[in-house]
């Protein structure tokens, strides 16, 4: 007998889960105080990979990754930008975004903004 555990291939579409809120932190925000909702659909074992889904009203703050924190977001609908010391990258809906790790800048929501997101915060 075998003690692997039995993966199970999940659907965002199978399980709604409970959306949390939140708002930029008051020292982040350079415009707006935009509600920000996740509807967090997976977590890995050793919480190291989250995914889900992210809305935000439109608003601007400033955002750093941690050191070993990578994201990659897929943009459902809406606008934004994202603007770091070297320059500025928009998008929307149907564009892919990768937000590496150690990254300092500011995130902007245009219009409203819904994304897939995974986020994967190695180990050190």
């Amino acid at each position: 007998m075998s003690d692997v555990k039995k993966a199970v291939v999940q659907l965002f579409s199978d399980v709604l889960p409970e959306p949390e809120f939140d708002f930029p932190l008051e020292e982040r925000r350079v415009s707006g105080n935009p509600k920000r909702t996740t509807w967090s659909h997976f977590v890995n074992d050793s919480g190291e990979v989250y995914m889900g889904v992210w809305a935000s009203e439109v608003g601007a703050w400033h955002i750093e990754m941690g050191p070993t924190e990578d994201e990659y977001f897929y943009v459902i609908e809406g606008r934004g930008r994202i603007v770091g010391d070297l320059a500025a990258k928009e998008f929307a809906a149907g564009d892919a975004v990768v937000i590496p790790a150690g990254f300092k800048g500011v995130f902007e929501v245009v219009e409203t903004l819904k994304k897939h997101y995974v986020i994967v915060e190695r180990q050190k």
